[in-house]
């Protein structure tokens, strides 16, 4: 069976079923529907907080198709759960250009899915679509101030740095042309499109404290320069008000249920490669309330999520993991060691130990964050038995513990050893995290510091437009921000092509783009861009529906 026929296999639990095991009564849920809800950010408890066991899973650098971070999630969730624990899976929401692009759904796999399913990874409760008209209502406000004869804020149009967002990936947006069509077209300029995972209002909620604290943000957002130089942001434009009223509902997380009747948490869902890729703070905070244990996931490699996850996440919540696992693929590896996308099926040991560097260069990145880290070896059914001892050898001999996560054909009872020994991790933690670089750095310190102590490379170049950017971030005084970098997810580099450890290579920051709501700067490096465009075949025209309203072709 796929992924989609197995969930559509068990019969989900009434959701108010599930609120029930967290104490959570049917007034205090905003229902939708029969199997989904939306929960207050006012169970959160700060004390509890502090007292559960956050766990963080994240990857090797993966192949394009991804190497099972969500799986694991939620098959580890269902292990500790098998074992007696109390554990939550808190995981992000799926944007819609992933499910009908290259990658598929983002709800988990075989037996350790979210269900229901195909409302996850479709529509779900709304909050991309809200976070969407947020982002185009600032849009909207922006050129309609332009044009206005009395209450024009003198912007440039030249340096307007905020797009519209639309959740697709959709090449074509990325530069356009607005306001054509003469006197009733507005002003005409060049803009363009983000998708809605990378919008500054997706970084914005998932940085939130409160509703009160998402508002304030909004007025923070940066949206360009006076003709005469002076910056202009979102609350002179009186943006703030009706962007958080759109935002009402989006800003509570969403419950939901595991294929083994477990509690998830899902809310957000900004990308690792141009974003900080994790679900929202008050989502993992609202886990850790009702919960012992929160797995949580951080996205594409370590490198991306789960250093910005340490960096800027724990740090701006004042949380911290007390283990990480570190999800690697016999595929994986094998692609690092030489092997094409079409070969990874066929057993090659020789291939398989050239790809170990790169899984030994993430734990050595993850090792730097003084956290306990345990290795899970996601199968899948064309791994060999040769190969999968080759690399829990191999982490014997490095000293780390590891264990084969099975999820995806046995959901939680596949992740029982890896449960315990996560356990055994969380119990040997010996503090809170070191974090890469201090606030107190110099933005291009921050950047050498994570380049180095994580993607393993030499030195760091910036552009000459870069070199502006950051004099303009110097003198708007947000040079103690953390730094969110935008790089490919194919490579610890910045360029794709290189696979495996790289090594010798130089971070080339094209230009920087300033997240002053979220709290964060956003050095863009190499090629990377914020709206992706579609494979040559599409996920998409593998989805259907039939007069019945039967659903097919999602995984």
């Amino acid at each position: 069976m796929n992924d989609l026929q197995i969930a559509n296999s068990v019969a989900p639990w009434p959701i108010q079923d599930i609120a029930d095991r967290l104490h959570i009564s049917r007034e205090q849920m905003e229902m939708y529907g029969k199997y989904k809800a939306k929960i207050p950010i006012s169970l959160i408890d700060e004390e509890k907080v502090q007292q559960s066991n956050l766990i963080l899973v994240t990857a090797i650098t993966p192949t394009p198709a991804g190497e099972g971070k969500t799986t694991v999630t939620i098959g580890l969730n269902d292990g500790l759960n098998q074992l007696g624990n109390s554990s939550i899976a808190v995981i992000r929401e799926p944007s819609l250009g992933p499910v009908f692009g290259i990658k598929g759904g983002a709800a988990g796999g075989g037996w350790s899915q979210v269900i229901p399913m195909e409302d996850i990874n479709l529509h779900f409760t709304g909050d991309f679509h809200a976070i969407e008209k947020a982002n185009n209502l600032l849009s909207a406000l922006i050129d309609n101030n332009i044009q206005s004869k009395t209450r024009n804020q003198g912007l440039d149009p030249r340096t307007i740095l905020w797009k519209r967002a639309l959740d697709m990936n959709d090449r074509a947006l990325r530069n356009i042309l607005i306001g054509l069509g003469g006197k009733n077209g507005g002003i005409p300029r060049e803009t363009g499109f983000n998708i809605t995972a990378a919008s500054e209002v997706m970084a914005i909620l998932c940085m939130s404290k409160d509703l009160e604290d998402l508002k304030e943000r909004f007025a923070k957002i940066y949206v360009g320069d006076r003709w005469d130089g002076t910056p202009v942001f979102a609350r002179d434009l009186n943006a703030q008000g009706a962007m958080a009223t759109l935002m009402k509902e989006a800003i509570m997380p969403n419950l939901v249920q595991t294929l083994g009747h477990n509690p998830a948490i899902i809310h957000g869902g900004p990308f690792a490669n141009i974003a900080q890729g994790t679900n929202s703070i008050l989502a993992t905070k609202l886990g850790l309330s009702l919960g012992d244990y929160v797995v949580t996931e951080a996205g594409f490699g370590s490198d991306l999520g789960a250093e910005k996850f340490f960096n800027i996440k724990c740090r701006a919540a004042g949380i911290s993991p007390r283990a990480v696992v570190l999800v690697a693929t016999i595929r994986a590896l094998k692609y690092h060691g030489g092997k094409s996308l079409k070969e990874l099926a066929e057993e090659d040991l020789v291939a398989l130990e050239k790809g170990l560097p790169n899984l030994e260069r993430h734990l050595e990145s993850l090792q730097s964050f003084g956290i306990p880290v345990v290795v899970a070896l996601n199968v899948f059914s064309s791994d060999t038995d040769a190969e999968k001892q080759l690399v829990l050898d191999h982490c014997q001999k490095l000293g780390v513990q590891a264990a084969l996560s099975e999820g995806w054909a046995k959901g939680g009872a596949g992740c029982l050893d890896l449960g315990q020994k996560v356990i055994d991790a969380v119990e040997s933690c010996p503090n809170s995290f070191q974090p890469t670089y201090d606030l107190e750095d110099s933005v291009l310190e921050k950047i050498k510091k994570v380049s180095q102590k994580i993607y393993g490379a030499d030195e760091v170049i910036l552009s000459q437009k870069a070199q502006i950017q950051l004099k303009k971030i110097e003198e708007l005084g947000y040079s103690n921000f953390p730094v969110c970098i935008a790089k490919t997810q194919k490579s610890l580099s910045d360029n794709e092509k290189l696979r495996g450890r790289p090594k010798g290579f130089a971070i080339t920051i094209r230009e920087f783009e300033i997240a002053a709501g979220a709290g964060f700067l956003v050095p863009i490096a190499g090629e990377i861009l914020r709206m992706p465009g579609l494979p040559e075949v599409p996920s998409a025209e593998s989805v259907n529906i039939n007069s019945d309203g039967v659903i097919s072709g999602l995984f």
